[in-house]
């Protein structure tokens, strides 16, 4: 049987979306789109450092 003083007591809020968004936009990480266009940029330069 459910405890429920128990588990009010055992209750943490979860963060507001405001908090949420400002955690993960401090967050710096990098996606699929930051990868690729490393990439290019790296096969740009690597293409022009052979032509000359």
């Amino acid at each position: 049987m459910i405890n429920y003083e128990e588990e009010i007591n055992r209750f943490k809020p979860s963060l507001d979306v405001e908090q949420i968004e400002d955690a993960i936009v401090k967050m710096d990480l990098t996606d699929m789109n930051d990868i690729m266009t490393k990439l290019i940029e790296d096969a740009i330069e690597l293409k022009k450092d052979k032509t000359k």
